[in-house]
């Protein structure tokens, strides 16, 4: 799930930190962390309507769903295409502080199997579609595939101890990566230093890549990083309850006024607004600052030449590809690999400085926002053709 509303709020409130970029090319040469179980859930969630008006994943002969394994494969190879260097991070062991998250989505799923079996009886097509997609699960050996298909490609792996959001954001902090791409905007609460937002989705979908800055993001909304971790925890997350009647709208406003969550708390009528007796917003916070993560010091990414025979082997024989269509995916990652050795665009052109005027900070007296306001007076030129997106992926780095 992520942070509530965060990426609409920033969308409105810290504009300036958010980039449209124009196509994957714009990370040309850059090693970016991906978080892998976010994808391996959107593939299998990609449900395809065959011509008898069914909706199914894909299958090899076995009966055995490879939807995430195209996806990942074809996926991949595109981010090469585009230069891009992926490393892949899986979650380790979810914490117990998630349990509670984890229980509800159990219990989707259980809902989602009823609804789909009442809804196969009437034939109701779209609420098959819905259904159907609540009750997908990623098991341990969709996960297994997945990895060996990675490194059968010659891509680097990371394992999580905890969870893989927090260190895609310890890989960026520490330089080891340019940033992090993952749909889970609590990965700017980890503290990734950039975030992208729609990488991995097809091209079929259009749907607009964003370079998010949480330095920008600060300064534009006047916290420091520990009140921002507050924000996110009022605003909503996976590690606690929340304040009812509380977004992210509420949550800026209660936090540059009272300056902290127990400062917050202090200043709401018990009776009026009580506090739920699992609002741990200090685990909650403690988790975001101290998640464990990978070793950074100890890592060492390497971009190896895949292994032709092992691939084959697993798409053909495993998993019923065609020999002529894994042919063509080899062929393709083999011309991929001279891309992903490129230079990023800013070693040539250099990164452009965001600056922030007194004018662009968040203002929550203000019905928007004053960035927001700021930027309606200006028009809003990200949405511009032609020059304004040449801009959006010049500024790229």
């Amino acid at each position: 799930m992520g942070i509530k509303g965060l990426m609409k709020f920033l969308l409105d409130a810290a504009p300036k930190a958010v980039k449209e970029v124009r196509g994957q090319e714009a990370f040309t040469g850059r090693v970016v962390a991906i978080d892998a179980s976010m994808c391996l859930y959107q593939f299998l969630i990609m449900i395809r309507e065959n011509k008898s008006g069914s909706y199914q994943n894909l299958t090899n002969e076995e009966g055995q769903v490879t939807s995430h394994i195209i996806g990942f494969l074809s996926r991949t190879i595109r981010l090469m295409e585009a230069g891009i260097k992926p490393v892949y991070v899986f979650d380790g062991k979810p914490p117990e502080l998630k349990l509670k998250e984890l229980e509800e989505r159990r219990a989707r799923r259980e809902e989602g199997k009823v609804a789909l079996e009442k809804a196969l009886e009437a034939g109701d097509q779209e609420q098959i579609l819905k259904s159907a997609k609540l009750t997908v699960k990623v098991t341990r050996e969709q996960n297994d595939q997945v990895k060996l298909l990675l490194k059968l490609m010659g891509v680097p792996v990371v394992e999580a101890p905890s969870e893989a959001e927090a260190t895609c954001a310890a890989l960026c902090r520490d330089g080891k990566v340019y940033a992090s791409a993952t749909e889970d905007a609590d990965c700017l609460t980890f503290g990734t230093s950039i975030l992208i937002r729609n990488l991995m989705a097809a091209e079929s979908q259009k749907k607009q890549i964003y370079e998010i800055h949480l330095k920008v993001i600060l300064e534009q909304l006047g916290l420091t990083m520990t009140q921002f971790i507050d924000f996110c925890i009022l605003s909503g997350c996976d590690y606690c309850d929340t304040l009812k009647g509380v977004g992210p709208t509420t949550a800026i406003k209660l936090l540059i006024q009272h300056g902290s969550i127990e400062k917050v708390i202090e200043s709401l009528d018990p009776e009026k607004n009580p506090v739920p007796d699992n609002f741990r917003y200090q685990t909650a916070r403690d988790f975001f600052v101290g998640c464990e993560a990978v070793d950074t010091s100890e890592v060492e990414f390497k971009w190896n030449a895949p292994d032709i025979e092992g691939l084959t082997k697993f798409l053909v024989e495993d998993n019923s590809f065609t020999p002529e269509r894994v042919q063509r995916f080899i062929d393709r990652l083999h011309a991929a690999k001279s891309k992903t050795k490129q230079q990023p665009l800013s070693s040539f052109f250099g990164a452009a400085k965001t600056v922030i005027k007194e004018s662009d900070k968040f203002d929550p007296s203000k019905k928007k926002g004053g960035a927001a306001k700021a930027k309606a007076k200006a028009g809003d030129k990200r949405k511009a053709p032609g020059a304004a997106g040449g801009a959006a992926a010049k500024r790229a780095k």
